[in-house]
């Protein structure tokens, strides 16, 4: 199938949170999981309200972030999110948020998007593109989609505890 990358709009916002709640479930149980319930009840007390709010930051402020749709052929909903930020000053990029659909996964959606955000960083003539996901299985996918485009990775832990 043939994956095509247009820049989002505000008809889309429904459609992405709805997205965003299918594709998130998977890494907030693997997080449960990792914290156990009494961290994780704290942290993440409302994990979808938060992720749909992320979405709509995302499109309250497209002077900071720039946002793309994947479409793919012969499907009738969107199949994928990406989110960029360019830091003209440092010329450094952030790749904020990339998503893809669940029941879209592993059909080359997320590679096109790490290409097409590769691209647009240099286009804007970033020198560094950075992005952030989690060491966690949830996240395993992303960390090997990631990898695939040829980011370096950082080991960072992140503890909790709860008082």
């Amino acid at each position: 199938m043939s994956h095509t990358i247009r820049p989002a709009t505000n008809n889309d916002l429904p459609e992405l949170v709805q997205m965003t709640a299918l594709s998130f479930e998977p890494i907030f149980t693997s997080f449960k999981k990792v914290m156990g319930d009494d961290i994780y009840n704290v942290v993440y007390p409302d994990w979808r309200n938060a992720q749909k709010t992320a979405v709509e930051t995302y499109f309250a402020n497209p002077e900071k972030f720039h946002a793309w749709v994947a479409e793919t052929e012969g499907i009738l909903i969107l199949t994928g999110l990406l989110v960029l930020v360019f830091d003209h000053e440092t010329k450094n990029g952030e790749l904020e948020f990339l998503m893809v659909h669940p029941d879209y996964q592993k059909q080359g959606i997320g590679a096109s998007l790490n290409t097409f955000a590769i691209d647009k960083m240099r286009q804007e003539g970033m020198e560094l593109v950075a992005v952030g996901t989690g060491g966690d299985e949830g996240h395993a996918a992303a960390r090997r989609s990631y990898e695939k485009a040829g980011y370096t990775a950082l080991p960072i832990v992140r503890y909790y505890k709860k008082l």
